[in-house]
C-alpha cells in the first residue's frame, strides 16, 4: 500500500471569511476553500485523492502561499498568476481550469465564452459543472465566470463572496470609472459581449 499524500493546511482571516489553504510538500496548492465550506472541501479531497489516502498536517504559511493570499486580499491581484497549483481532474476539467487561469485580472467572462475558449462552444453546461468542481478557489478564478446576461450566477463560496471578489479585482486589477459600472459592464470584454 502506498504512503498517504501528506498535505499541509493553514487558515487565514480575510475580509470575507476564514480561508483554508492546503498545499503539498512541494509548495503547490491542492485546494483553497472557505472554513464554512470545509465539509465540501474534504469531500473533494476524498474524491480526488481517495478517502484515507491523504493526511492534513497543520503548517503555517506552507510554501509562502498564505502570505501570497494575504497580499491578494490587500490588493496585489497579480500575485495569483505565479502561484503553483497541482490539481487532479479529468482532461476536460483540467482544460477548463487552465482556461480560468487565463481570464485577465479584473475581468469576467460568461460560461459560453469560456466554452468557446477551450474549443467546445456547445459544452456550456459541462463547463459550468467543471467550474463548480474547481478545487482551488480564487487562484483558479471560477468567480470570474458570470451568466450570459451579465448576472452573477452560482459560486461555491456564495454570491456575496463572488461579488466582493469581482469588485476587489476590478478595483485593483483595472480602473472602473464609476462603482456602478462594474456590473453594468459585466460580461463585456474588449467592447463585445462575452
Amino acid at each position: 500500500m502506498d504512503k498517504p499524500l501528506d498535505l499541509l493546511i493553514d487558515r487565514l482571516a480575510t475580509p470575507i471569511g476564514e480561508l483554508i489553504v492546503i498545499a503539498d510538500r512541494d509548495g503547490c496548492l491542492r485546494t483553497i476553500d472557505w472554513t464554512d465550506h470545509e465539509p465540501r472541501m474534504k469531500r473533494l479531497l476524498d474524491r480526488y485523492y481517495g478517502k484515507g489516502r491523504y493526511t492534513l498536517t497543520p503548517k503555517r504559511d506552507p510554501g509562502g502561499l498564505s502570505s501570497a493570499m494575504r497580499r491578494y486580499f490587500k490588493g496585489e491581484i497579480g500575485v495569483l498568476a505565479g502561484l503553483p497549483v497541482a490539481t487532479t481532474g479529468t482532461p476536460f476539467q483540467s482544460s477548463v481550469w487552465k482556461a480560468l487561469r487565463r481570464i485577465k485580472d479584473g475581468t469576467t467572462v460568461s460560461y459560453g465564452e469560456l466554452a468557446r475558449r477551450i474549443g467546445k462552444p456547445r459544452a456550456v453546461r459541462a463547463v459550468g459543472l467543471a467550474n463548480g468542481q474547481n478545487p482551488i478557489a480564487i487562484i483558479i478564478p471560477c468567480h470570474r465566470v458570470i451568466g450570459a446576461n451579465g448576472s452573477l450566477t452560482g459560486y461555491g463560496g456564495g454570491i456575496n463572496r463572488k461579488r466582493w471578489l469581482i469588485e476587489h479585482e476590478a478595483r485593483h486589477g483595472r480602473p472602473v470609472t464609476r462603482p456602478g459600472d462594474l456590473f453594468a459592464a459585466a460580461g463585456t470584454q474588449g467592447g463585445r459581449r462575452s
